[in-house]
């Protein structure tokens, strides 16, 4: 990514230099950028509150209308709530693409600016609990949805007795009736939570882009949409299992198939699907038995297409848009996980980690805080794990390297493929390609590297932890060295670590020697502690032999696929627009051509037929984009062929100043070693304060163990809360802004 992202950066900087000449051309983007965000704003803001009054009596004499409105018109009722509803979360997915396509710099831009402020994202406000570190504006988050949901149901029950109250009816008859309007009212705020429940987890999506959530933090908000969400459903299944239980027609009902109207059958096999997934995904289940977790959480298709079946076409498409976005996605990553990608090299390090180092193109932009996921068939052909990236976009355009921590059973046996072939490869020179067969999807992650945007930097790791920082370290050494932006001055690294051998991951990092003029503008500080050994063993400082195995799959692959959602905005865009007019063309023909003139009124069979022109508009003209952007991405490789391959080992594509002047400084000569102790953060922060100075703000990234987190958050929140307090008499004003880059599925 820096190769394209670096121009942005630095033309920030030409600009403050040249400021005569620029407010003759500012006008004309400032503005058009501007009414985009209104525009984007506008559309949210209406669409949100929307949602949030559509139990009030005004807002559903409002929607009766508009319904009346469109009943005649081609799309019918499903034409009117789908553009109600889900239109307005397409309409904001467009006008994104034009924002992160005609203003790519703005996310780096307004975030430098925003770095000077206490910002609601990275304040802590809950660190302990079922929600883990919660920043203010996830709190905020889930008020708001608490409130919806309460505010919803209250009002429905309320209205639901006082409907029952103004009949005269038995008392049992009242129950069930109260029972059937609640467990109605129950699967309405369930689609309106579902509606939001697929968002998050479309891996690329340009919502996610344009507001710069990164993929892992936001399947935390899909897991906490997902419990609210099945507690809808399975509350509203109740209700009326309760209810039919008390009429004696339970089975017979849970049975029933209407043609005109709600289809139960099909919601039985719905609720079911979503019952399974809910269960294995709770953390106990899911930490034990992840592959059980992971095989069932493909039974999504059965949940949604069987609540197609359950409500009709008008009912589901409250929620379709976003499932149409997930679709995308989807479909997607399917196109870019088909190739096979070479791997340049393997190496089983004596700490027990796997690094593999992935051929990439040029184009495919990622930062020192992407991840990918990786599967390799040999191991599993479902199976995809994500793993933070260890390389920096400035070691190298054409590679990029994973460190994997032997963990699990899918790790030993990837590690067991790759010592065999060192076996191999120590005996016989000629060494037998194709041992592994990989095949990547994404880089995922951040909009814009946000570590460069914190002049003061704290990098808190445990374990397998240090891998993205790893990438940061060689990112900030490599901009120093290139002369490029880069903000970071003041970096200090804590690094808890079980068993010292693990401690030569810190050879993984491309920049190795720090030379005499980075020096002067980088004041490195690594703090390496050992838990489990109360002093340096005999080998303290020997690195162990992590020889690599070249070439495991050369001959027949190829470099990591560029149809990522992340990847070319030109592309992307196209992309979602064919899918998009595909789906209500199809939808538009099927109306005229079939629905209508034949009178299918059948709720099961037009929620069927509203699936399939969503799946006809990703698939055919959006299969027709995806292949075009795919030859246009094989023509750009070959374009690049001659310089790739000048560059097929990615130590060799750059060689550090430092090392080749021999004036600098090792890294690992930067880290002091503590042993049998773990890092006071209370103690490090404040120091880190002093060091900074006041009133500086100070970026806290941590990736490790849910423990480590809190302890770290704890800390920021209770320094940020005491300033101009205690803190503020003793001189230290520093703000911490606590960021998480822990990915736990």
């Amino acid at each position: 990514m820096a190769h394209e992202r670096e121009p942005l950066l630095q033309r920030h900087a030409a600009g403050a230099k040249g400021s005569s000449s620029a407010p003759a051309a500012a006008p004309l983007p400032s503005l058009a950028r501007t009414v985009l965000k209104f525009l984007m704003w506008a559309v949210f803001l209406t669409w949100a509150a929307g949602i949030f009054l559509y139990p009030t009596k005004p807002a559903q004499a409002v929607f009766k209308k508009w319904v009346g409105l469109t009943r005649d018109s081609t799309f019918g009722i499903a034409g009117g709530i789908f553009l109600t509803f889900s239109a307005p979360i397409l309409i904001i997915a467009l006008l994104a693409y034009v924002y992160i396509s005609f203003f790519p710099s703005d996310h780096v831009e307004k975030r430098k600016l925003r770095s000077l402020s206490f910002r609601l994202w990275t304040f802590p406000v809950l660190v302990d609990g079922p929600f883990g570190v919660v920043s203010a504006v996830e709190f905020i988050g889930i008020v708001l949805f608490i409130v919806y949901v309460v505010y919803s149901m209250t009002y429905y029950a309320l209205e639901s007795v006082s409907l029952v109250s103004k009949f005269d009816i038995p008392s049992k008859t009242d129950s069930e009736l109260i029972l059937h309007v609640i467990g109605l009212r129950l699967g309405s705020v369930g689609l309106f939570s579902m509606l939001f429940l697929f968002l998050p987890v479309a891996r690329g999506s340009v919502l996610l882009r344009l507001i710069d959530i990164p993929f892992e933090h936001a399947t935390r908000y899909h897991v906490w949409l997902g419990h609210l969400t099945m507690a809808l459903f399975t509350l509203h299944g109740l209700c009326y299992v309760i209810e039919w239980s008390m009429q004696g027609l339970l089975i017979k009902k849970m049975l029933g198939w209407k043609e005109v109207g709600i289809a139960n059958l099909p919601g039985v096999i719905s609720l079911a699907a979503g019952l399974l997934m809910w269960v294995t995904s709770l953390h106990p289940v899911r930490k034990r038995f992840f592959e059980l977790f992971f095989y069932t959480h493909q039974l999504y298709v059965i949940f949604i297409v069987f609540l197609a079946l359950h409500v009709g076409d008008f009912i589901f498409s409250i929620s379709a848009g976003a499932v149409f976005l997930f679709m995308l996605d989807r479909f997607l990553r399917f196109w870019q996980s088909r190739a096979k990608v070479d791997i340049i090299s393997a190496a089983c390090r004596p700490c027990g980690t796997v690094e593999l180092v992935f051929s990439k193109p040029a184009s495919l932009r990622y930062n020192a805080l992407s991840f990918i996921f990786i599967q390799v068939r040999e191991l599993s052909f479902l199976q995809w794990h994500p793993f933070s990236v260890s390389s920096s976009p400035m070691d190298g355009r054409y590679h990029m390297s994973v460190l994997i921590k032997v963990l699990g059973t899918w790790t030993e046996k990837l590690r067991s493929i790759i010592t065999d072939v060192q076996e191999q490869s120590r005996g016989d020179s000629d060494l037998q390609c194709g041992r592994i067969t990989a095949c990547v999807e994404g880089p995922y992650g951040h909009e814009s590297p946000y570590h460069l945007m914190y002049e003061n930097l704290i990098l808190v790791a445990g374990g397998i932890g240090i891998s993205p920082f790893l990438a940061i370290l060689s990112d900030i050494i490599h901009r120093i060295e290139e002369g490029k932006q880069c903000m970071p001055k003041n970096v200090l690294v804590l690094w808890s670590v079980k068993k010292s051998k693990e401690l030569s991951l810190l050879s993984a990092v491309d920049a190795q020697t720090i030379s005499s003029s980075v020096s002067d503008k980088l004041r490195l500080d690594i703090q390496a502690f050992v838990t489990q050994e109360s002093q340096a063993p005999l080998e303290d400082g020997i690195v162990g032999d992590d020889r690599k195995v070249p070439g495991m799959f050369v001959k027949n692959g190829t470099t990591m696929s560029g149809l990522v959602g992340t990847g070319d905005n030109f592309w992307a865009a196209m992309y979602f627009l064919a899918s998009t007019l595909g789906f209500l063309l199809a939808y538009a023909l099927v109306q005229v051509y079939y629905v209508k003139p034949h009178n299918v009124v059948a709720w099961w069979y037009l929620g069927l037929l509203f699936m399939l022109c969503m799946a006809a508009g990703v698939a055919l003209p959006g299969g027709l984009v995806v292949l075009l952007w795919h030859l246009s991405e094989k023509r750009r490789l070959e374009d690049e062929k001659w310089d790739a391959t000048a560059s097929q080992s990615p130590r060799a594509e750059q060689t550090p100043p430092a090392a080749a002047g021999g004036d600098g400084v090792s890294l690992a000569a930067q880290r002091t070693t503590r042993y049998g102790c773990r890092p006071d953060f209370e103690a490090e922060l404040a120091a880190f304060a002093e060091r900074a100075g006041d009133a500086a703000d100070v970026g806290v990234l941590v990736c490790g163990p849910q423990g480590l987190q809190t302890s770290v958050a704890r800390e920021c929140r209770a320094r940020n809360l005491r300033r101009g307090g205690v803190a503020g008499k003793s001189g230290s004003r520093a703000v911490f802004h606590f960021n998480s880059h822990s990915f736990d599925l």
